[in-house]
């Protein structure tokens, strides 16, 4: 991380956390923790299309699938990801 770049916004009902990434740094970001103590953290993902597909996998099929089950899943493709707004496609 690059500390003088990141930024905290609080107001009485939300908080946000700017980071930036250190110049040697590259590739996107996965997941995150957070939490109040390093022993209680809590992962988030960052919406990408391997995390989303990853996801429904999961909620969709949670056990072991057949692979009649495997394809009737549908295909999801993330398009767009901006601050207001994501753009997710299925098939």
């Amino acid at each position: 991380l690059l500390s003088p770049e990141s930024s905290i916004s609080i107001s009485a009902h939300n908080a946000a956390v700017g980071l930036a990434k250190a110049p040697g740094s590259t590739g996107l970001w996965d997941k995150f923790s957070f939490g109040l103590e390093p022993s209680s953290l809590q992962e988030r993902l960052f919406v990408s299309e391997e995390n989303v597909d990853g996801f429904l996998g999961t909620a969709l099929c949670p056990s072991p699938c057949s692979q009649s089950a495997l394809e009737r899943q549908p295909l999801i493709e993330v398009l767009d990801v901006t601050e207001d707004r994501i753009q997710i496609r299925v098939e």
